[in-house]
């Protein structure tokens, strides 16, 4: 998301000639574009993106399960033996 936001940053910077970027190369300009679908693509084929979300959905439901045991007086982390 950093490259794409550093992507179209740059892009508007060159297309309304402001700065120094007005006198850089439309190839350097472009590379973070490229190196956003280089990212995404690598992310999506390790299984990066699917893992961290599937983090994220634990997560919200260990909160969920924590906020439902603090609101019925249970300790939090709190196991039968």
């Amino acid at each position: 998301m950093y490259l794409l936001m550093l992507g179209i940053g740059l892009l508007l910077l060159k297309y309304f000639e402001i700065g120094f970027v007005a006198s850089w190369s439309w190839w350097w300009v472009l590379t973070p574009f490229a190196l956003a679908v280089a990212w995404w693509s690598w992310a999506d084929t390790t299984g990066y993106t699917k893992r961290k979300a599937m983090e994220a959905m634990e997560r919200k439901k260990q909160e969920r399960i924590d906020r439902q045991r603090e609101s019925l007086g249970m300790r939090k982390n709190h196991r039968r033996r």
